[in-house]
């Protein structure tokens, strides 16, 4: 843990962590094994999109487990860049290793199968899982804002689509992030 302290009357006052190494280091894992990738716009790194997805369950949904957190913005580097599985557990632990590999499709399977398949495990994934992907579907949404009409209708559908598999069972303590989701949805 970052722990800062200052001389305070003589004395040292230790301040409570304020960022977790775990966070501090995923935030550097990402922007690197993010680098030079672009958002669809072509002018955004697309680094911005994992810290983005970070900060929504921060400070959006109350999301404070530094685990969490540090799979939200590592949740696209196993997908997306040439880190595996082998390489987040190594650095991260196996806790955020999973969640970030259950938030990751099988790039093995047929598209249309990839796609269900994805979902269903989505559908039936710890909580942890669901709030990193809802944060992701979220900024996704944010993010469509600018974009073309067409785009925006089809992020919009697929951020439906996941609400209508989350909200049954979905647990009371967390419904407010189902709200925030579908309070960007147009």
């Amino acid at each position: 843990m970052l722990a800062p302290s200052c001389r305070f009357g003589g004395g040292l006052l230790e301040f409570p962590s304020m960022i977790p190494d775990i966070v501090l280091q995923a935030v550097q894992f990402a922007a690197r094994e993010h680098h030079g990738q672009m958002r669809k716009d072509g002018r955004t790194p697309y680094v911005s999109h994992p810290y983005r997805v970070m900060f929504l369950l921060r400070h959006v949904f109350g999301m404070e487990d530094p685990e969490v957190l540090a799979a939200g913005v590592l949740h696209d580097t196993i997908e997306d860049t040439t880190a595996d599985y082998d390489d987040v557990v190594g650095k991260f632990g196996p806790r955020v290793a999973g969640i970030v590999a259950a938030l990751s499709k099988d790039s093995r399977l047929p598209e249309e199968e990839r796609e269900e398949t994805y979902f269903e495990h989505l559908r039936k994934a710890p909580v942890e899982v669901k709030l990193c992907k809802l944060a992701d579907t979220l900024d996704n949404l944010l993010d469509s804002r600018n974009a073309k009409p067409g785009f925006q209708a089809k992020t919009a559908g697929k951020a439906r689509d996941l609400l209508s598999r989350f909200e049954p069972g979905f647990p009371a303590e967390w419904k407010h992030v189902l709200e925030a989701v579908r309070a960007e949805v147009k």
